[in-house]
């Protein structure tokens, strides 16, 4: 039997920053990872003179945490900013696109809301209501801000970012920030003004003002720079079978090609997402075993699809669009990735990225790959206008992509500091739990590499 230290079941960004992290401040570690590879969803790839991320896009800078890991590695000068032109955000409002609002003057004047949306705007200081718990952020925008805030500014947003449905995700785990300032404040606008000085004392930035970052040759780079000094310190095709309190420390059983090995260890750190952490712990905490396995997944398929300028009506000067439920479109959005950042493909082409399914509509993850591209480019045809079909495609199906913070997610938070509170050094360290942008797993990595340092000591 092997002991180590620290143990990391999964090898995903979570996973690999925590392991680094130890690493560096002398902390033996061992990483066991199910694939043969290493990064999760994160992966690059260069096709034909394309780049093509099967996962995310980018993330939010919205942590000095993310710059002194990347200065760590030894690549922060790798680090790329979105390119100006992909401020602009469109909303997709009866067929047509439109900015999403940025300022004070632009929401005055913008077609996107009515009048009637602009006036329910101004009562939102003056609602006292506060949320609970278990509220859903449909509900929370429905009383802050109004029904047509909902379909045309969170439905689309909810879509983008979790491939989720507003009415099924719970506002005080998914969206932690607009809960804490109306809990802190009040008022959503009048706390977004006061909180400004308590972010700055933090160093931190609001995922509103936050800068959309990605590396020169895609968020793969990340993964391999962690990889690289990590190469000793991983195991793959690992299949952990069991995980069982033995004393003070935890006994890890797993098998590679047949063979069946196992760990003691002091620290372990779960970093797979939550149902494939629910069987391991089954024999510790059956309750939150099947809280885990409850936790939802959506199916999502990325369409990566390159056009001629040319062939391309709309010009292309933004993110992208989103498109809310109520359009009843066959898919969840566009992104401009070639206007996102340089050298994604060459001059003469748009390359954009394109969701089917998601927690709106699971149903069409099912399609074959030419009904799944015939389904896109009906849909851009009849939003941007193209003149030809495309000169490159690839599709990526992610049958469990996005874990949901449901409606009772808060709790489901509880459960799981409640477990770690009652299994000291056994930590959960994955996107089901405190955030999903890579962002948010670097930032809960440095949190629970902290931990584990301070047991150390």
């Amino acid at each position: 039997m092997e002991k180590a230290n620290t143990t990391i079941i999964g090898a995903g960004i979570s996973g690999l920053t925590t392991a680094y992290l130890l690493k560096k401040r002398g902390i033996e570690v061992r990483v066991i990872e199910k694939s043969d590879t290493y990064g999760g969803s994160i992966r690059t790839e260069r096709i034909n003179g394309h780049l093509v991320e099967h996962g995310p896009n980018s993330t939010l800078e919205t942590t000095p945490l993310i710059n002194e890991l990347l200065n760590m590695l030894g690549i922060l000068d790798r680090k790329i900013f979105a390119s100006k032109s992909s401020n602009k955000r469109y909303i997709l409002r009866n067929g047509r696109i439109m900015p999403l609002p940025m300022g004070p003057g632009a929401f005055l004047s913008t077609k996107l809301f009515s009048g009637k949306a602009k006036l329910r705007l101004l009562k939102e200081p003056f609602i006292k209501s506060k949320s609970n718990p278990q509220e859903t952020i449909a509900e929370f925008t429905r009383r802050r801000l109004g029904n047509e805030f909902l379909d045309y500014a969170i439905n689309p947003f909810v879509a983008g970012v979790f491939a989720g449905d507003p009415e099924n995700l719970n506002v005080k785990t998914a969206f932690p920030k607009l809960y804490d300032l109306e809990q802190n404040y009040g008022s959503l606008i009048g706390g977004m003004f006061k909180s400004r000085k308590e972010r700055k004392k933090r160093n931190e930035e609001s995922k509103q003002s936050a800068k959309t970052i990605s590396f020169i040759n895609g968020m793969q780079e990340l993964t391999d720079s962690l990889y690289e000094n990590l190469k000793d310190n991983i195991e793959f095709n690992c299949n952990v079978s069991s995980i069982a309190n033995n004393g003070v420390s935890r006994l890890v059983t797993y098998s590679v090609n047949g063979e069946t090995k196992s760990i003691e260890t002091d620290n372990l750190v779960i970093s797979i997402p939550a149902y494939a952490a629910a069987p391991l712990i089954k024999g510790i905490d059956e309750d939150l075993s099947r809280t885990l396995a409850d936790i939802y997944y959506p199916p999502v398929n990325v369409i990566i699809t390159a056009f001629l300028k040319k062939d391309v009506n709309f010009n292309l000067d933004g993110f992208g669009f989103l498109i809310p439920g109520k359009e009843k479109r066959k898919f969840l959005g566009s992104l401009w990735s070639s206007i996102i950042f340089e050298h994604r493909t060459d001059d003469a082409h748009h390359l954009l990225t394109n969701f089917i399914g998601g927690s709106r509509s699971p149903e069409m993850t099912k399609m074959d790959d030419a009904e799944s591209l015939n389904t896109v480019h009906g849909e851009l045809d009849s939003i941007i206008g193209l003149n030809g079909k495309d000169v490159f495609h690839r599709i990526m199906r992610w049958e469990k992509a996005i874990p949901q913070y449901g409606k009772n997610h808060s709790a489901v938070t509880d459960k799981i500091e409640t477990f770690m509170n009652s299994n000291k050094g056994l930590f959960f360290c994955s996107n089901f739990y405190k955030g999903i942008s890579v962002c948010d797993c670097i930032k809960n990595a440095f949190a629970t590499s902290d931990k584990i340092t301070e047991i150390n000591k």
